[in-house]
């Protein structure tokens, strides 16, 4: 199986988990795939690892500074364009729309949920996705709650990628994705989960905040920024459920 070369950052955490990955398609033609953190020792490892490309595109699935952070600074010592959903880009790609290497083509896949301007890049030469943040390499969810609709678009995007047909999944933290069809069905059924108990919630406490739901969901032991990402995603949810009626 083809496999792209992986230059990951030192920027680990819990949203990041070991760091961000950044991927490169090709030889000769390259792309660049998230690139990654505002970080000048991985801009310097990624101008090492395309010397000698004669073409090189950089693309960012979305707009969150572990992945976008240093995309304009390696566009411009590259000279390269930069595409994607992101500041500072030299366009948008549509979906649909490709960008040509020499180890196949990468074709813009839609796949919002995370945050609304989010996409992966289908590799169909390899059956492969990077799939930014919409998956991760390890457990199985990720973050929703970023804007209203986001759940619902999630759960679509999900479906989307799982008709692509796909042998290996490339998130932008933690390791490939092998067992496709078992890794997208343990996100749906997560996040199914997660709104059935928020729904429970909500019933049993119909006066609540979202912030006093994440007590209920998740205990009052969550650090202060994991809160945060929580009661954004009970809000969501609970969106999600009045639109669902």
């Amino acid at each position: 199986m083809i496999r792209p070369r992986v230059v990951k950052a030192a920027n680990p955490g819990p949203f990041t988990l070991d760091g961000t990955r950044t991927y490169i398609v090709g030889r000769a033609a390259r792309a660049v795939i998230d690139p990654g953190p505002d970080d000048p020792g991985h801009l310097g490892a990624l101008r090492a690892a395309v010397a000698g490309a004669r073409r090189v595109t950089v693309l960012v699935t979305h707009d969150h500074a572990d992945h976008s952070g240093c995309a304009r600074a390696l566009a411009d010592a590259l000279g390269a364009p930069l595409l994607g959903p992101c500041r500072g880009a030299d366009g948008p790609l549509a979906d649909g729309e490709a960008v040509e290497t020499d180890q196949g083509r990468l074709v813009a896949v839609d796949t919002p949920g995370h945050c609304a301007g989010h996409l992966s890049f289908h590799w169909p030469r390899a059956r492969a996705l990077f799939a930014g943040d919409l998956m991760l390499g390890e457990g199985s969810t990720t973050w929703v709650g970023e804007y209203r609709g986001c759940v619902r678009d999630y759960l679509a995007s999900l479906e989307r990628v799982e008709a692509l047909g796909l042998s290996v999944i490339h998130p932008a933290h933690g390791p490939p994705l092998e067992e496709v069809p078992r890794a997208l069905a343990a996100y749906r059924e997560h996040r199914l989960a997660r709104i059935e108990q928020a729904e429970l919630a909500r019933r049993n406490h119909p006066d609540a905040t979202p912030a006093q739901l994440a007590t209920t969901i998740y205990g009052d032991e969550l650090p202060p920024l994991l809160r945060n990402a929580a009661e954004a995603s009970i809000a969501a949810m609970l969106d999600y459920l009045a639109a669902e009626g």
